[in-house]
Formats: structure tokens, sequence, C-alpha cells
């Protein structure tokens, strides 16, 4: 595989496949050129959630045509990329195999460098795009449907150390959950976000988890959200029991805040802890109004700058995943070979594969 051409701001071709998004980006050194997604939610809605098989079959079908509208929508042909990145894990397998492939045919085709990412390295990385150089170290918490993480980021490209994940149901998972019990529609965080504007906060206290004095001893870091949805399930069904109806607006409200509270305590706790002055946020939910809020006003509190993306950038996208590949170039980092695997379970601590 040759290397990248000897040029002063690569020009980097990115896919992203790991769920329900064919996300397809380019990216010219620090600068975004395009961003092409076609998403397969409207196929999963009637289901509740992702369904592994159609997802795959939809980025299948999407590819093609998502890289033909990147590529129009960034003014070039294929021929001008001078690399590319895609995530190869984690996430769904077979999603992710569509991805790893589709990207091994262009760079073969090509003959231009692969570099398969962690996806999670990806959020960090995308911020780049909108408010530039990453400061490092700086303490990175990614919320999204599958992942609620804390991560100490002290080089994007080579050291990220975990310091708290879910030990159950992620964020945004709750968020879905939460909807269907409220009948609201699929994806829920959008959804649940809309319907707690002008709802009561403090209508219903949900329980916040793993911030009791012993669970911090075990898991300081670390969140829970499968007690939380099961409360809210528990407050839905006493309410329909007794004949009352249910203030849509309160409960999402609620629980939106229980989420977002437990989320940025902890967040703002652990830049605290480490001395960090940089909390970057990332992932599906932190498009979320209320967590972006909070997040801001308990950090200046003690001293922290935020760094959120633009909401279109905060879910997966192949922005994220072109970034990510134009910092490993410029760090000089090598690139991935052509017998690359998806790994659904990448651990964030190896972000190159």
């Amino acid at each position: 595989m040759s290397a990248v051409r000897p040029v002063e701001r690569p020009v980097v071709l990115g896919l992203e496949t790991s769920c329900d998004e064919t996300g397809i980006g380019v990216v010219r050194g620090s600068t975004l050129l395009a961003d092409a997604i076609a998403s397969s939610v409207d196929e999963h809605a009637r289901f509740g959630g992702v369904v592994p098989e159609v997802a795959s079959r939809a980025h299948l079908e999407a590819m093609v045509p998502t890289i033909e509208r990147a590529c129009t929508e960034a003014g070039m042909t294929l021929r001008d990329i001078d690399a590319v990145a895609v995530t190869s894990g984690p996430g769904l397998t077979g999603s992710l195999l569509v991805g790893v492939a589709a990207a091994k045919a262009l760079a073969l085709g090509l003959d231009r460098p692969l570099y398969g990412v962690n996806h999670l390295a990806a959020h960090v990385a995308v911020d780049q795009l909108e408010h530039g150089v990453l400061p490092q170290p700086c303490i990175g918490l990614l919320v999204s449907g599958g992942h609620s993480s804390l991560l100490l980021v002290e080089d994007v490209t080579a050291v990220i150390t975990p310091l708290g994940a879910t030990i159950d149901d992620a964020a945004g998972e709750a968020f879905d959950k939460v909807a269907r019990l409220l009948g609201l529609p699929f994806p829920g965080g959008p959804y649940i976000d809309r319907a707690a504007v002008g709802g009561d906060r403090a209508y219903v206290t949900f329980p916040r988890g793993l911030t009791s004095g012993r669970d911090l001893e075990r898991h300081r870091f670390d969140f829970s959200f499968s007690g939380l949805k099961t409360a809210v399930a528990r407050w839905v069904e006493a309410r329909e029991r007794d004949g009352q109806p249910v203030p849509v607006s309160d409960v999402a409200a609620s629980f939106q805040e229980a989420v977002c509270d437990v989320l940025t305590r902890k967040a703002v706790a652990a830049c605290v802890q480490r001395g960090v002055e940089d909390l970057l946020i990332g992932g599906g939910v932190a498009a979320n109004s209320r967590l972006r809020a909070l997040a801001e006003q308990r950090a200046a509190a003690s001293g922290i700058r935020v760094r959120v993306p633009r909401p279109g950038l905060c879910t997966d996208n192949g922005a994220m995943v072109a970034a990510l590949g134009a910092e490993l170039i410029s760090r000089d980092r090598p690139a991935s070979a052509l017998d690359l695997s998806a790994d659904s379970s990448m651990p964030v601590t190896r972000v190159v594969a």
C-alpha cells in the first residue's frame, strides 16, 4: 500500500457504518468539504430499535450513491483522495463489515493508504472541524445509543484512557426505551428533548444511578440507566392503573433531568479530579439541549471549558472518521494493513486497527 502523497493538507475520505447511518465525509486537513449521510432510521422505527440485518442491507444499498454524493458535494472525484479512513469498531458486526469492505476496495483500487479507526476516538476528533485543534489533555464525555463513556484523551491518535462507562443501558438506549413508554417515536432522544420543553423537571424525582456513597467508591465514573428506565416504567404503569393521564412533558423533563444530572456531574468531577480544564462532549445524545445547558453551567462553576460540536456532527457521520484519519496522517501514524478486520468490541485504547 502506498504512503500518503506528499501534500500539505491531504484529502481524506471517511466511511462510517457502525450502526444505522451510512456516513461519508471528505476532509482536507481540518476543513470539512463534504458530509453525506443516508439513514435507515425509518426502516427501524416500526421495530422500536435498530435491527442489525436491516442496517447491514441498508448500508449495502446506500454505500455507492452516498460516496458519489459526498464527492459531488466536495467538488472532486475519488482520484483526488489521498487516503481512506473507515470505522473498524466498535459497532454492529454486519454494519462494520460493509464499511470495511468498501474502504478496502477503495484503498486497493485507488492505491491509497487505509486507516481503520476507532468509532469513539472519531467522536472526539470531529470537534476539530468546528473548534480547531483539540486541547490535550481533555476529558471526553461520549453519550449515544450504544455508549456512555468518560475518557481521558491525552493524544486522540494514540493515548486514550477510559475512566468510566455504562454498566448496563447507555444513555441513548434509555432515551429510546422511555420514549416508547411515553408513546413517542423512535429514535427517542430528539422527541423527549422536544416534549420536555415547558415540562416540570422536578415533577418526578427519578433515581440517579451510581451516585450513592458506596456506588461512587466502586463506580466513580461509571454510568447506569437501567434502574432509571425501570423507575419511569413503574411510575407510568401506576398512573395508568389508577386511570390518570400521563403528563408526557413533565415525565420527559424529569427523566431527561435525571440523565443529564448524572452525566454532567460525573464529567465535571472527572475534570476536577484529573486537573483537566477542557471537557469535550460527543455522540448523538450530545445534541440534547438540556445536556448542553447543564454542562455549560456546571463546568463554568468549576472553571472548565466545554466544547460540543454542532448537532449534525454529534451523531454518527463520515466527517468524524475523515477527521481522525487526517489527524493520524498529520501525526505520521502508520496506516492499517489491507487485512484489516471489523471489531465489534474494539477498545477505545486502540485508536487505529
